[in-house]
């Protein structure tokens, strides 16, 4: 029997409005020494488990990531809908383009491009957890985090999603299963400066 292999879906679309310091906050440095961003360092992990890939942005944001990712695999989110309307953002409308673009994957791993630290391993290991759950979540010493799997039975919920709530409720009403993970990153994001400063430190 062939392995699954779930489509990981990186979420790049979010308008970083909580990070107050100069530029978006998937552009920042990780440290002085490293040459890698937030978000380049989230699309080297994610490319590294050589499963498919499709990363979620916006257009502001597409020149960056087309530098690290083939144009095939970046979904553009548009600014604005037909009718000239202000396009709906935040996290649950980019899952559900993200699931939507990639709906004949073996499930989806949603991975927020704000979380720079989680492992290849660590994302193998949720793919892995979708051959006997529904829903998965990687787990470091007992507190829940990201990425987050979906099996392909869970398509039509992910595609309703709206608003910033993400999938939130899905989790819930599925009881996700932890997958246990040796890896910190699993819980750390870069929302504000003081977040980016503790990384750098």
């Amino acid at each position: 029997m062939t392995k699954r292999r779930p489509a990981v879906v990186v979420l790049a679309a979010g308008r970083g409005s909580r990070f107050r310091g100069s530029g978006h906050k998937l552009e920042q440095r990780l440290s002085a020494a490293s040459p890698d961003t937030v978000l380049a360092s989230s699309l080297h992990h994610a490319i590294a488990t050589q499963l498919p890939m499709l990363v979620v942005t916006t257009s502001a944001l597409a020149p960056v990531v087309q530098r690290l990712v083939p144009a095939r695999d970046v979904l553009i989110l548009p600014e604005r809908d037909a009718q000239g309307r202000p396009h709906p953002v935040g996290m649950g409308h980019s899952i559900a383009a993200g699931v939507s673009a990639t709906g004949d994957a073996d499930g989806w791993l949603i991975l927020p491009a704000d979380m720079p630290l989680i492992q290849p391993a660590t994302i193998l290991a949720i793919a892995e957890g979708l051959e006997r759950y529904p829903v998965c979540y990687a787990q470091h010493r007992g507190l829940q985090g990201h990425p987050v799997g979906f099996g392909t039975e869970l398509y039509s919920e992910l595609v309703g999603l709206q608003g910033d709530e993400g999938a939130r409720r899905i989790v819930a009403r599925y009881a996700a299963q932890p997958i246990a993970v040796d890896d910190p990153g699993v819980r750390i994001d870069v929302d504000t400066i003081e977040d980016l400063a503790r990384l750098q430190g």
